[in-house]
């Protein structure tokens, strides 16, 4: 594939992710961070996030099970869960997060499962789209270091 139709197309995917509402400002502040001598820098924020992210998952999944629920647990596993997710700009997830924390304020375990599948169908969303993203991004940057000149 040619390297500016390459370009076009990690730019095009990029902006969709905005115009979806997955990500926010946050993601282009890490995106400022990254340099040549660090190109996959907000790549490895994300990877980090996932492998943070899937432990809270499994111990909300777990403490949903649970009765009576704790809402203070829930909650406070979602404050976690949601602190990530705003570190790197997890639009549509930070949203679900809120959703969910108010869910337990309240009390409402049916508000806190619902939200909760919500969550995970958002985070997988995400997850998906930004692994075409990343992938595509170093495809473009290693039809770069190729055509430089030795």
């Amino acid at each position: 594939m040619e390297r500016s139709q390459l370009l076009r197309q990690v730019a095009h995917q990029r902006q969709t992710l905005f115009d979806e509402g997955l990500l926010d400002e946050q993601f282009v502040q890490l995106e400022e961070l990254q340099d040549r001598t660090n190109p996959n820098f907000v790549e490895e924020i994300v990877t980090t996030y996932y492998q943070d992210t899937s432990r809270l998952i499994l111990n909300i999944e777990q403490e949903l099970e649970r009765r009576p629920l704790d809402y203070g647990r829930l909650d406070g596993y979602m404050y976690q869960f949601k602190g990530s997710s705003t570190s790197f700009g997890a639009k549509k997830v930070k949203a679900e997060c809120s959703l969910f924390r108010e869910y337990c304020r309240a009390g409402n375990g049916e508000g806190c499962m619902r939200t909760f599948q919500q969550l995970n169908r958002e985070y997988a969303t995400l997850k998906r789209k930004l692994e075409a993203y990343f992938q595509l991004a170093r495809q473009a940057r290693l039809t770069e270091t190729a055509s430089r000149p030795g």
